[in-house]
């Protein structure tokens, strides 16, 4: 059993692909090898870790190539389409930090797990979907594909028309007590991918897939609640969490105790499209245990988990 501190780290998906660039793999690759630096330097430290990642831009565009084979190839569900971008972004991620980890003369075993992640059926939020996914259409078009291929479509902005889908709230992890093994004996795990594979319990008591996402941070903050993790680590695009964002009084928050961030979030500094989800997953893993969270950009990885950068939320 290992005695080395325990990190879940979760990359964005737009660390891999950066909407300013051509989405090929070879950029995926190269995003992915940047990605990669304060993990390389957390493993140095003895960390013991497990990556999640988002998968926003993949899962898009694995949509658009459904569409795009319609009537000439099998219509994929959503859940599979998750489990493809886990299995196909968990290769590059895991191929790269295997490299680099040789490179660097650090002996750590690496695998993916594509992760199957419950949710309740019953969830209040599938009766009002929200997750935008895939690409934009005219209204006629949204109003032809809710009649004849059963979609929720709600207009997006004033960019056009998407298909909406659920996203339930993460109860628990299935994989959990097998990632616990592997990382409590040193292995990097990359697991939950895109939130994981949405499954539910039938009435059978067999799992069975849902046509829904997972928020990637919620879904990381299980998995690091079950694998007794002591510090959540979201990277994202800014360096700091800001309150009164985009006002002349914003303020960048450094260390604060999970009273005080209930407290922010509750008066709406968070909004639900971008910074809410990962502050109410910190809330949640602090709540469940968990030490410290931290929110910083994907540069100061290493240093943040250190106490060192970000925004830090800590027990009261």
């Amino acid at each position: 059993m290992s005695k080395h501190k325990k990190a879940v780290v979760a990359l964005g998906g737009n660390a891999i692909t950066r909407p300013d660039q051509e989405d090929t793999i070879a950029n995926q690759f190269a995003n992915t090898r940047k990605s990669l630096d304060g993990i390389v330097e957390l493993a140095r430290d003895g960390f013991d870790l497990v990556i999640t990642h988002g998968n926003g831009p993949q899962v898009g565009n694995a949509l658009l190539r459904i569409e795009l084979a319609r009537g000439k190839a099998p219509i994929l569900p959503l859940g599979v389409l998750v489990a493809d971008t886990e299995g196909g972004m968990g290769y590059m991620i895991e191929q790269s930090l295997q490299n680099r980890l040789r490179k660097e003369n650090i002996n750590r075993p690496v695998v993916t797990i594509i992760t199957q992640v419950l949710v309740d059926r019953n969830d209040p939020a599938i009766e009002n979907p929200t997750k935008y996914i895939g690409q934009f259409y005219t209204e006629e078009e949204a109003k032809e594909f809710e009649k004849t291929r059963r979609w929720r479509m709600k207009q997006d902005a004033d960019r056009g028309w998407r298909r909406v889908v659920a996203s339930p709230k993460p109860l628990e992890t299935i994989n959990a007590q097998i990632i616990k093994k592997l990382v409590d004996e040193g292995t990097i795990v990359i697991a939950a991918g895109g939130g994981g594979i949405p499954v539910y319990i039938d009435e059978k008591g067999n799992y069975e897939g849902f046509d829904a996402v997972i928020d990637k941070d919620r879904a990381s903050a299980v998995l690091a609640t079950e694998i007794g993790a002591d510090v959540l680590a979201i990277l994202t695009s800014v360096k700091k969490v800001a309150v009164h964002y985009g006002t002349p009084q914003q303020y960048d928050l450094d260390e604060v105790t999970v009273t005080e961030m209930r407290k922010l979030f509750a008066e709406g500094h968070f909004p639900p499209g971008s910074m809410g989800p990962k502050v109410e997953s910190a809330i949640q893993f602090i709540e469940n245990g968990g030490k410290m969270v931290t929110i910083c950009s994907l540069e100061d990885a290493q240093m943040a988990v250190h106490g060192k950068a970000g925004t830090r939320i800590i027990p009261d």
